[in-house]
């Protein structure tokens, strides 16, 4: 969408205006495609403009799924996000402001998505098979970042950059209907499983206070040391993957050379690391613990210690192998996919200690992460208009002493055990 050949405009020049760009290389664009003179920052707001509007739907959303159940929440998010990216071509010949406009409407869209999720494995996921399970259901994030990364060059050449949203969009609609046929809030009232799976999870589930609760514990979670090792791993843990996500392709096509096809199919590597490593690291998780290997608490402080020490130096090594295009790859493969170790850590750690409010404070812990997000991303655009080589640097830097932050208040404070004010017994008010 962006013209990188481009200079600067002049200050009373429009930033939204599409053009042309007769000194790019020939068929890197396809010719019927607007292309927009947006700089760095521009894009930097752009890429936090759906964290926005994330942040103002995660708490509510998170809240009112624990009450009225995950189903028509999720669905409806991910049907208005479907429909908002079918938009955003038109949006963007219309001017940059609308984008951003379209964006944070989207952000609104997704943050109903991602909390309401916590509270169907609150009461599908045993607990013996909760990293498991969460982590096969995390690893499709990554899946769909590495398929639209991989194959987006090749539609912007062949079709041209606004068929990337029509199509997936479009799929996304797809998704709608398969997701209000084949999804049940709980296994009581899914009419397909066997009554020896119903029997199985509720069983386990027992002893686990999950029922919905209007009142909500604030002061004693704003009290809770463990909470906040939670919210701590999540800034953390964002701030670098919100780089990574929204800054590859720039990253990929500025320091390494490559043409748009090959930066897409490179881009998507790292994701496919993601997916894999997630996968694997839900089901490590869960063999230890079900042999008995390691505690609870060990386990998700191991993985938690591996998701942020690992990706802070692989991000701090990146500046310095910069010449070497197989070590450069390596080490931003490498990133996300350690990375999302960290499924398997603090970022399931919520259904241990608080099940009942499960999605509620997902809702507050992505919330955590996207400001993360928001501050990075701006952050990065800031960074790298200024210089591009020291720039990178400093943006790595500084994601990695983000993330050992986190990663010593998680270890110091962080718990697995089930937290008083979380206990079906305890009376609270809001």
């Amino acid at each position: 969408m962006v013209n990188g050949t481009q200079q600067p405009a002049p200050a009373n020049a429009s930033a939204d205006r599409p053009l042309q760009d007769p000194s790019g290389p020939i068929g890197e664009f396809h010719a019927g495609s607007s292309v927009y003179a947006w700089s760095p920052e521009t894009q930097g707001i752009l890429f936090s403009s759906i964290s926005y509007g994330i942040l103002l739907t995660l708490i509510p959303s998170g809240y009112l799924a624990g009450i009225f159940g995950a189903k028509h929440m999720l669905g409806a998010g991910l049907l208005a996000s479907s429909l908002l990216s079918l938009c955003t071509p038109l949006a963007a010949d219309l001017g940059v402001s609308l984008v951003m406009v379209i964006r944070v409407a989207q952000g609104m869209a997704q943050g109903m998505a991602w909390t309401g999720q916590f509270t169907i494995w609150a009461k599908w996921a045993p607990p013996l098979e909760r990293s498991k399970l969460t982590s096969i259901a995390g690893s499709g994030a990554a899946l769909g970042s590495s398929l639209i990364l991989c194959v987006g060059g090749l539609i912007s050449q062949a079709l041209g950059w606004p068929f990337i949203f029509y199509i997936f969009g479009g799929l996304g609609c797809v998704c709608c209907l398969l997701w209000f046929t084949v999804i049940y809030d709980d296994p009581m009232g899914h009419p397909c499983i066997s009554l020896r799976e119903q029997e199985h999870i509720v069983s386990s589930l027992a002893q686990q206070p999950t029922s919905p609760r209007r009142s909500v514990p604030l002061k004693a979670m704003a009290r809770c040391l463990p909470l906040w090792a939670i919210f701590s791993g999540f800034f953390s843990h964002f701030w670098l993957c919100t780089v990574i996500v929204t800054y590859l392709p720039t990253y990929v096509s500025s320091v390494l050379h490559v043409s748009i096809r090959e930066s897409g199919v490179l881009s998507a590597l790292p994701f496919v690391a993601a997916s894999t490593c997630t996968v694997l690291g839900g089901q490590l998780a869960d063999f230890l613990l079900s042999r008995d290997l390691l505690g609870l608490l060990t386990v998700r402080k191991l993985f938690s210690a591996l998701g942020l020490l690992l990706p802070s130096l692989c991000a701090v090594a990146l500046p310095f192998v910069a010449s070497s295009y197989m070590t450069t790859v390596v080490l931003l493969i490498l990133i996300p996919g350690t990375s999302n170790l960290c499924d398997s850590g603090f970022i399931i750690n919520t259904l241990d200690i608080a099940p009942r409010y499960a999605s509620f404070l997902m809702g507050i812990s992505r919330g955590f992460g996207l400001l993360a997000g928001i501050i990075s991303s701006t952050a990065t655009g800031f960074l790298i208009s200024q210089d591009s080589a020291s720039g990178w640097r400093h943006v790595f830097f500084l994601a990695a002493a983000v993330n050992l932050f986190g990663l010593v208040f998680y270890l110091t404070f962080g718990r697995a055990e089930l937290q008083d004010w979380a206990k079906e017994r305890t009376l609270t008010r809001l």
